[in-house]
This record gives C-alpha cells, sequence and structure tokens, in this order.
C-alpha cells in the first residue's frame, strides 16, 4: 500500500535531523506466528535532502533496526508505488 504525503505530513527524526515523511510503502509480512509491517519511507530534510528509510512497525508505531526483505516483499513494494511515484524514482524503478 502507498501512502502520499498529506495535507499534514508526518514528521520523522533522522541522523541527518528532522524530515517530512514525503511517501511510503507498506508490506505485510509474517515469519512463523510473529506479524509485522515493513515500511519503506521517501523523506525530505529541512535542506531539501531527500533520503530512503527502511523500518518495520510492530503494534503501530516505527521500529528502528534492521530489515530484511525477502526479494517478492520488495517486488510488493515496488509494486504498490504508482507510476510517476517520488518513492519509485529515489530507486530508479520505471526509469527507461
Amino acid at each position: 500500500m502507498t501512502k502520499p504525503a498529506s495535507t499534514k505530513a508526518a514528521k520523522a527524526e533522522t541522523p541527518w535531523g528532522r524530515a517530512v515523511v514525503l511517501e511510503e510503502a507498506k508490506v505485510a509480512q509474517r515469519a512463523g506466528d510473529r506479524r509485522f509491517t515493513s515500511v519503506v519511507q521517501l523523506l525530505e530534510t529541512d535542506a531539501g535532502e531527500q533520503l530512503v528509510r527502511f523500518a518495520y512497525m510492530g503494534e503501530g508505531s516505527i521500529r528502528r533496526g534492521t530489515v530484511t526483505l525477502r526479494r517478492r516483499d520488495l517486488e510488493r513494494v515496488r509494486g504498490s508505488l504508482k507510476a510517476g511515484s517520488a518513492l519509485a524514482s529515489a530507486f530508479g524503478w520505471g526509469q527507461t
């Protein structure tokens, strides 16, 4: 599922300072009995630099830590992004 920027953009803390979430894609995953959601976000700092953040959600909040995506999950992220998406563009997806 892709979520474009809303009128009240979510904020994110990064090692480079505060950033705004411009776009995000979420993929629900399961490993055994554990259920979680991997999140890929396009962020923009106050200085205008764009960053891509990989995170996971457990019980509704973003968590820091290693994010592991299976190839099929990465394809689901890619498939959830709309043509011309800024997040897709950050990966070079959809460019010829």
